[in-house]
């Protein structure tokens, strides 16, 4: 044992680990006294089986007793076929374990992809209904006929902001991402009209960095952001709604508002966009956090997307 397994070991670990076993003096090492340590034990087993058959039956004519098989006679033709035979059934094994694990893991992708874009088609679909649904339309068209018989110049620029909102709804339709900078500029449009509407009592302030800029990120995300805060909350000059944007160190869109719930909310489910946004995001491994646990503050931390996470 102390001669055969050590060289037995080595061979073994030249073979079966031609590159990890000569990387570094620490897997060298390693490699060795495991394999020297599993080959003593299996040595010592077989040995021990060996001799206690041996000692039970010691003659020569006793040798089909000391063997478990009846009546053995070694032939090195059948014993090398059947050695070349465990070799193919142990590869077909592992290339079978592999095959299923592989299966399995495709099964799971497939399931994972078929939730997302049924997510995606409920927040296209969803999106599309909060945004041309009658309440928001007649609001903007009423706010555009009050303007025309106040002001012709600001009912211009209503209408053109206004045509600048649809037209992105529309575009964005069939993209899943959208950078930043070009959510950004739609938001700018979108804040037009609500500012035309609600006046100071809605302000919002965005602060984002350039080298955030061109990173990506759900398409009508801040719409769906802004739209619940001013839903769900009481606004007026003389309580006004506080919406910030935000980029910060770690690559995360922060949005943030200051609380004032409505003790009557709108028979509309203004959640729902939110929770759907949420579960999108989830699905793609990229969770969307709200935080309200401040009292006065809440917190939506949105990530944003590098142009390799979008390809993938």
């Amino acid at each position: 044992m102390a001669i055969v397994v050590p060289l037995f070991g080595f061979v073994f670990n030249i073979v079966n680990f031609p590159v990890q076993y000569f990387s570094d003096l620490f897997h060298f090492i390693v490699f060795t006294v495991l394999s020297i340590f599993y080959f003593c034990i299996y040595f010592i087993i077989c040995g021990g089986i060996a001799v206690v058959f041996k000692n039970a039956f010691p003659l020569e004519k006793d040798l089909p007793k000391r063997l478990p098989w009846f009546n053995y006679t070694y032939n090195e033709k059948i014993f090398l076929w059947n050695y070349f035979s465990l070799g193919i059934i142990n590869i077909f094994l592992i290339f079978l374990m592999e095959g299923i694990r592989r299966y399995n893991d495709w099964k799971e992708n497939m399931k994972e992809t078929e939730k997302l874009d049924a997510a995606y088609r409920q927040s296209r679909l969803n999106a599309l209904k909060s945004q041309v649904n009658p309440h928001f339309l007649f609001n903007s068209l009423n706010t555009l006929s009050g303007l025309i018989q106040e002001d012709e110049e600001r009912a211009e620029a209503f209408l053109n902001e206004m045509s600048k909102v649809y037209r992105y709804m529309l575009r964005t339709d069939e993209e899943q991402f959208v950078t930043l900078d070009t959510e950004l500029k739609f938001v700018q449009s979108y804040q037009h009209l609500l500012s035309t509407r609600y006046g100071d009592a809605l302000r919002l302030h965005v602060q984002v960095q350039d080298e955030h800029a061109g990173l990506y990120i759900a398409p009508l995300t801040l719409q769906v952001i802004i739209e619940n805060a001013f839903t769900q909350n009481v606004l007026s000059k003389a309580r006004p709604l506080f919406i910030t944007i935000q980029s910060s160190a770690n690559g995360h869109l922060l949005i943030q508002n200051n609380i004032q719930l409505k003790q009557v909310k709108d028979v509309l489910d203004t959640e729902a966009g939110l929770d759907n946004l949420v579960k999108k995001y989830a699905l793609m491994g990229m969770p969307v956090k709200v935080d309200d646990t401040q009292s006065e503050i809440r917190t939506i931390s949105i990530p944003l997307l590098k142009q390799e996470e979008v390809a993938a």
